[in-house]
């Protein structure tokens, strides 16, 4: 049984969630609070194994009050935020002080049973995540690593990256160390949308590689990095002699719009061995199968290791699977990707 601690200053929140989770046999709602003194006092008393946290909040801000629990009490949270610009920026703050994950409360993208479902799926995620993981003095990658001459020629090559909890931290781990000469990267993270954006334009600022959110017929060229857009699938294409990407509705695939299987499966079509394949932390099955059709199709392919991921959920499916080519851990991902790039231009 997954206990479970609602923080939120809304009176009808804090209800209509309660109500909703309860339907779950495997999660009780221990308690709720209005604001982070209270629920400072609730911690204390009743040993909650999950919290949900709203941002915005009398007394203190949820930020403030996160940066502390971290700090003193860690435990997995999971953020509620509006879909706004400014929550954006204020979801990926709380992502860097440590929450697991971050969802958009119901409005007019999102219904309400759809942000219950999901909200479910990300409690159970968070009950089994590495908290110490997302602290600030997990374990580090290796510095950028410098341009290599065999990738000077990288217009055919594609990277492909999917991830879902403890994601953003694992995939700006792995783009910062990448050189400006990396490959057209794709990368599903699964993320409500407006948060998607944010989440490009805080990487941008951090990498040597251009990032952003992907936008419909975008080329994937060298040294651009595109992220899905929450809400939306992408898919690679050929064009002509260029490679671009796609983006398009379609059905939730594992529950999932951006999904990373169709990301993968597009580009075990499109580029076959031309393609790496990088499947991160996180949590459920999405990426397993399209991660082996990469394989299959004579792409290189990885999985994160257990020890170094939040959520050994993805990519433990993908090595059952028989998908992924190596295991590393997240501080190795960036130099075997290289690695397995230089093979395939000397080749």
């Amino acid at each position: 049984m997954i206990k479970v601690l609602i923080v939120d200053d809304s009176a009808v929140v804090r209800k209509v969630l309660t109500e909703e989770l309860s339907r779950y046999d495997d999660i009780e709602i221990v308690g709720t609070a209005v604001d982070p003194y209270v629920a400072r006092d609730k911690i204390v008393k009743l040993r909650p194994d999950v919290i949900t946290l709203d941002l915005e909040m009398p007394r203190m801000d949820g930020l403030s009050f996160l940066s502390k629990l971290m700090k003193h009490f860690p435990l997995p949270v999971v953020v509620l935020s509006s879909l706004t610009p400014r929550n954006s920026e204020t979801a990926m703050r709380a992502l860097d002080l440590g929450a697991v994950e971050v969802l958009s409360k119901a409005g007019s993208a999102y219904t309400p049973q759809e942000v219950s479902s999901n909200l479910v799926r990300a409690i159970r995620g968070a009950a089994t995540a590495k908290v110490s993981r997302l602290a600030v003095d997990a374990e580090p990658v290796e510095a950028r690593l410098a341009d290599d001459s065999l990738l000077r020629q990288t217009t055919l090559k594609v990277l492909a990256i999917g991830a879902s909890t403890g994601g953003t931290k694992a995939i700006e781990s792995v783009l910062t160390a990448m050189p400006p000469s990396t490959p057209g990267t794709l990368i599903v993270q699964h993320m409500p949308e407006t948060f998607t954006h944010a989440f490009a334009e805080r990487l941008n600022a951090l990498c040597a590689m251009e990032v952003r959110e992907a936008r419909d017929n975008d080329h994937v060229v060298p040294g651009l990095a595109l992220i899905a857009p929450g809400n939306h699938h992408m898919v690679l294409q050929r064009s002509g002699g260029n490679y671009v990407a796609r983006i398009k509705d379609g059905p939730r695939v594992h529950y999932q719009r951006p999904s990373v299987d169709v990301l993968f499966h597009s580009v075990a079509r499109q580029a076959g061995r031309n393609a790496v394949g990088v499947i991160l932390t996180g949590m459920g099955a999405d990426g397993a199968k399209g991660l082996l059709s990469m394989r299959t199709s004579g792409a290189y392919t990885l999985a994160q290791d257990e020890q170094s991921c939040v959520v050994f959920g993805m990519p433990k499916e993908a090595i059952k699977l028989g998908a992924a080519d190596e295991v590393l851990p997240l501080s190795r991902v960036p130099k075997g990707i290289l690695a397995a790039l230089s093979r395939q231009s000397a080749a």
